[in-house]
C-alpha cells in the first residue's frame, strides 16, 4: 500500500538556498515539498494555512527590526500550527543556539553545511515525533553533560553584564579600567565557555544558566 509523502514547508531568506533544498528534497521518494517562505512570519502563516508534516526552519532571517528569527517563529507556529513539527536548518553549531531552538519547540537541528543524509533523516524522525539531531549537534550536548560546564570567572561576569546593558567593548574597558585588547580576550574566553559566537548569545546563554539576570 502506497503512504503519501511527507509535506514540507521550506522557511529560509536566500533564494538560491530554498531552491536547492527543494531538489535535494524532492528528490526523495518519501518528501514534498508544499512551499517555500522567504521569513519566519511568513513561515508561520504558510505552516497555519497549509498544516504541512514538518517545517524546514533558518534560525536567522535577515532584515530589519522586527523580523522574528526561527526561534520565535518555532514558538508561534507551536499555537498556529501544532500539528507540525520543525527542523531547524542552519549555519550556527553553538551549544546556546540548539538549545534555544529545542526549547522554542523544535524537534530537529540540522547544519547546512552537513550530509544530506542527516537532513533526510531529521525529517522523518520530527514527523514520527522524535528528536532528529545532526551528530555534530549530539558531540555539543553529550559533551555539556558529560563535562560541567566552565564556570565564568567574576570579571567575566562583570564583561558579560555590561554586554547586556549594550555596551561596546570600548565602554566595557572604560567601566572596568581594562585595555580593549583585554575585554576582547575576555570575549573570547566567555563565548568558549558559554558555546556562543556572538554577544547576543552570550547574553541569552548566560540567561539561562541563571549567571545573569535581566531587568
Amino acid at each position: 500500500m502506497m503512504t503519501s509523502p511527507l509535506r514540507l514547508l521550506i522557511a529560509d531568506d536566500h533564494a538560491v538556498v530554498r531552491a536547492g533544498l527543494r531538489a535535494l528534497l524532492d528528490g526523495e521518494p518519501d518528501l514534498e515539498v508544499i512551499a517555500e517562505a522567504g521569513s519566519g512570519e511568513e513561515a508561520v502563516l504558510l505552516a497555519a494555512e497549509l498544516a504541512p508534516d514538518v517545517v524546514l526552519m533558518d534560525l536567522r532571517f535577515a532584515g530589519t527590526d522586527g523580523v522574528i528569527d526561527g526561534a520565535e517563529a518555532v514558538r508561534r507556529l507551536t499555537t498556529k500550527a501544532a500539528g507540525t513539527a520543525v527542523v531547524m536548518l542552519t549555519s550556527y553549531s553553538g551549544r546556546a543556539d540548539v538549545v534555544r531552538a529545542l526549547e522554542a519547540g523544535a524537534r530537529g537541528y540540522v547544519l547546512k553545511a552537513g550530509p544530506p543524509e542527516e537532513l533526510f533523516l531529521a525529517v522523518r524522525e520530527a514527523a514520527a515525533g522524535r528528536i532528529g539531531l545532526a551528530s555534530e549537534v549530539v558531540g555539543h550536548l553529550v559533551g555539556q553533560v558529560v563535562s560541567p560546564p566552565p564556570e565564568l570567572s567574576e570579571r567575566e561576569r562583570e564583561v558579560v553584564r555590561l554586554l547586556a546593558d549594550g555596551h561596546s567593548n570600548r565602554s566595557i574597558a572604560e567601566s572596568l579600567y581594562l585595555s580593549e585588547a583585554t575585554v576582547k580576550t575576555h570575549l573570547v574566553r566567555i563565548y568558549r565557555k558559554l558555546g556562543a559566537d556572538n554577544r547576543a548569545a552570550a547574553v541569552s546563554e548566560a540567561v539561562r544558566r541563571g549567571l545573569l539576570e535581566l531587568t
